[in-house]
């Protein structure tokens, strides 16, 4: 079990235009590991578990809050990325795979909530992965799993409605 803190920045206010192909470097916008715009603040939280050498789960939590109207962009943003980008086929790094994004059906949380469902597959090697951001005013709560083992996001929604009721009660 490892416990970090440390995440790459969001994508800032480079939005990739209606133009721009569906390609490696959209992979961390349509997954939301990256968002657009610029936080004002931003902590997270990340818990990895090996159960085996066949077994990886990754769990996240993310505050991001926006001085201005971000987060409720990056919302759209997202689900825009997503329509436009519903599969990706990537060869970054040498390996091939392909990617497939989707808007699930999620809890109804805070003033706007979406669950992002990803999978990647290359050979025989699958990975999938959950998002459910929760958008509260000008904050987003992410929390986000990655594993490869099916069911691996049973718990998502308890623990995006536990991050919430953190974030509401502390603040943080």
């Amino acid at each position: 079990m490892e416990i970090a803190t440390v995440m790459a920045p969001d994508a800032g206010d480079q939005r990739p235009g209606v133009d721009d192909s569906c390609s490696d470097s959209m992979i961390p916008l349509l997954s939301a590991r990256r968002l657009t715009g610029t936080p004002s603040a931003m902590a997270a939280a990340t818990l990895s578990f090996d159960a085996d050498s066949d077994g990886l789960w990754v769990g996240s939590e993310v505050l991001r809050t926006y001085a201005d109207d971000g987060a409720r962009r990056a919302m759209t943003d997202l689900r825009t990325f997503i329509g436009r980008c519903p599969t990706v086929t990537s060869s970054g790094l040498g390996v091939g795979g392909t990617y497939h994004f989707a808007i699930a059906p999620g809890p109804r949380l805070g003033d706007d909530s979406i669950h992002v469902s990803c999978s990647s597959t290359s050979g025989s090697d699958a990975l999938t992965c959950d998002s459910i951001l929760v958008r509260i005013g000008t904050t987003l709560v992410v929390v986000q799993e990655q594993g490869n083992n099916s069911g691996g996001d049973k718990y998502l929604t308890q623990l995006a409605e536990a991050a919430l009721r953190k974030y509401q009660t502390s603040g943080s």
